[in-house]
């Protein structure tokens, strides 16, 4: 999986960014639209100029592909390397700009390829839970999001999504809403950053931070 974890800025090329556009804001997008009662809050916390990390609550699938969507960015995300093992899930994860990172281990490979998103016009894409949680609770959180923040000297923006778990049925449309917090600034205190972030999403989300 070396190939999806190391990639250079020249990977995030007009290519990639026109294949993620159309995949997330066409495809995704239309089918949000069709499907959700979807609505966007808190679009003016998006810093217009900078850089900054998306950091985001994680409750679906759809999740990676609605950010894009959602914030109007080209977004690098860090996905589980299970993910690449799958001719079509590995060339959707690759075309999309996605890089593949191990759950037990960051490697040096991630590390780099985190500093190398910094120097294209994309930003970096992840989820501080690791994995998809739909309970009612903000807990487990990895510090790893932080670390990154720490290393890269770039403020962290938290995003709460509510709704991307439930089943759409036809007419019946639920509820999807993203909610975009303000940015918190880098500092070398990992563990303000997360707990930051974490207060952030609980706030948004009405989901109780459950301290570890």
């Amino acid at each position: 999986m070396s190939t999806f974890s190391k990639r250079d800025a020249k990977t995030y090329n007009k290519f990639r960014t026109l294949f993620q556009w159309i995949t997330c804001h066409i495809c995704f997008g239309s089918f949000i639209r069709l499907m959700y009662d979807y609505s966007v809050e808190g679009r003016e916390n998006i810093p217009e100029q900078g850089r900054f990390i998306v950091a985001a609550n994680h409750i679906s699938g759809r999740d990676p592909f609605l950010l894009p969507f959602a914030l109007n960015l080209p977004i690098a995300f860090m996905a589980k390397e299970e993910l690449f093992e799958k001719f079509f899930s590995r060339t959707l994860m690759d075309f999309c700009g996605a890089f593949a990172v191990r759950r037990d281990k960051v490697e040096v490979s991630t590390i780099k390829t985190a500093l190398n998103i910094k120097n294209t016009n994309w930003m970096l894409g992840l989820f501080p839970q690791g994995t998809r949680d739909s309970s009612q609770k903000v807990e487990r959180i990895t510090k790893g999001f932080a670390s990154f923040a720490k290393a890269t000297k770039t403020g962290i923006l938290p995003v709460a999504i509510i709704g991307t778990d439930q089943k759409p049925q036809w007419p019946f449309s639920p509820k999807l809403t993203v909610k975009i917090g303000k940015v918190i600034p880098y500092s070398d205190d990992i563990d303000d950053m997360m707990q930051q972030w974490c207060t952030s999403i609980s706030t948004m989300t009405g989901k109780e931070y459950v301290l570890e």
